[in-house]
């Protein structure tokens, strides 16, 4: 007796909850327990309503009835509603108002409809709420605010029509601010009338949550009542579903021989899904494989390379040390011939300073390489110095300037 006293509450705080345009009497989920015709169309354009504000799709009351039902159909598949008997209903409208009331409350439950029908369909406030102005007007008035400055005459008074250009000017932005304002006004009550709205549906939205389990509970007492009359309709259709398959089996002799090969057919891809998988695992072994081997004679590659770079660095550093451990050493000076071989010595090449018989000088290729190498190494560190030394000096000049933020290249 309490749970029937509290069931119109609950169904009355639930179509409250619902948006205004959206919304459903009472009356309709009532005569919807015990499938009445008269609330399926109420109920399909419901569902219309809803699904198209959660997919945020534009739709108006106007559209026909079987293109909602279309709509509804779909969205209901693409949600996951698996009932088959909802897609089997007429697209005209005419009846199923039970199974749309299990459709709606399936919702209800597994998508939170309320929820986000209340947080689509909320107010937007602060920020997101703005007041048209004309955009002539504001080009306007800016360029008024530069007009022509006072005239002053010979006795040093004011130009009356000057004075009335003013008190004209001032005239027409006062109406344009009072109507601006006005508009102003308008769009604040609107927004008030919208978020009157908002809070009743907020208080229905507590009160359903308060009184949902009441409405749960009648939902089981509708399933059970359909498994019941679901039950004794299967015992009744029975004999008569079996004389129609015997009938179809006997109207279409090709259905064996279709079977048959649907089978084959299905076996077929059976065995090309197997062979698929197992070239593409061959396939995927022999590029991993390739992929690794690579990997390593990179690896031996940048070995080598690196190590022949150490070397050569080894090399220029040993250089630079004789260099420094002999000051006083000659230096290469004027013209000299390049030979890969030399059968003298080094002193008499032009380095140890003797006198040699042929008119120009021969010198090793590979000597010339190391004292250039040397040059090179030497002038580096002198650049580096130097550097070092201006990086110095610009980091002092930069922390006597105040509001200055120096950044280096």
């Amino acid at each position: 007796m309490r749970r029937s006293r509290a069931l119109p509450g609950a169904v009355g705080a639930l179509c409250r909850a619902l948006p205004p345009r959206s919304r459903l009497a009472p009356d309709i989920l009532r005569r919807a327990r015990f499938d009445r015709p008269q609330a399926t169309l109420g109920f399909w354009r419901l569902l219309y309503a809803v699904l198209k504000q959660i997919h945020g799709a534009e739709w108006t009351e106007s559209d026909a009835i079987d293109t909602q039902i279309r709509f509804v159909k779909s969205a209901l598949w693409y949600h996951g509603y698996g009932r088959p008997e909802l897609y089997q209903l007429p697209s005209d409208g005419s009846a199923g108002s039970r199974e749309l009331l299990l459709a709606f409350s399936w919702l209800l439950h597994r998508v939170n409809l309320l929820e986000r029908l209340l947080a689509r369909n909320r107010v937007k406030t602060g920020d997101e709420t703005s007041v048209c102005t004309c955009e002539d007007d504001l080009t306007h008035s800016g360029r008024d605010t530069t007009e022509i400055a006072p005239e002053y005459g010979l006795e040093g008074r004011v130009d009356v029509r000057y004075l009335q250009w003013l008190n004209g000017k001032l005239r027409f932005q006062w109406r344009s601010l009072h109507a601006q304002h006005q508009e102003h006004c308008k769009l604040l009550h609107k927004l008030l009338q919208h978020l009157e709205l908002e809070t009743m549906q907020l208080e229905a939205f507590l009160e359903w949550k308060q009184l949902e389990a009441v409405y749960w509970q009648w939902m089981e007492t509708v399933l059970d009542n359909m498994a019941e009359e679901g039950s004794m309709c299967a015992e009744q259709d029975a004999p008569e579903q079996t004389s129609k398959l015997q009938e179809r089996a006997t109207c279409c002799p090709w259905a064996e021989s279709m079977t048959a090969q649907i089978d084959r057919l299905s076996g077929e891809m059976t065995a090309l899904h197997s062979q698929l998988h197992q070239l593409v695992a061959h396939r995927r072994s022999a590029w991993c494989q390739k992929v690794k081997t690579r990997e390593e004679e990179l690896q031996k590659e940048d070995f080598c390379s690196k190590l022949g770079k150490i070397e050569e660095s080894v090399e220029l550093k040993l250089l630079d040390l004789m260099n420094h451990g002999a000051p006083n050493r000659n230096r290469m000076h004027g013209s000299c011939r390049l030979v890969f071989r030399s059968k003298h010595s080094a002193s008499k090449t032009g380095f140890g300073g003797s006198v040699s018989k042929e008119p120009v000088p021969a010198v090793s290729a590979p000597e010339v390489i190391r004292e250039l190498r040397m040059r090179e190494a030497s002038l580096q560190r002198e650049l580096k110095q130097l550097q070092d030394e201006c990086k110095q000096r610009l980091d002092g000049i930069a922390e006597r300037l105040d509001g200055v933020i120096c950044i280096s290249p």
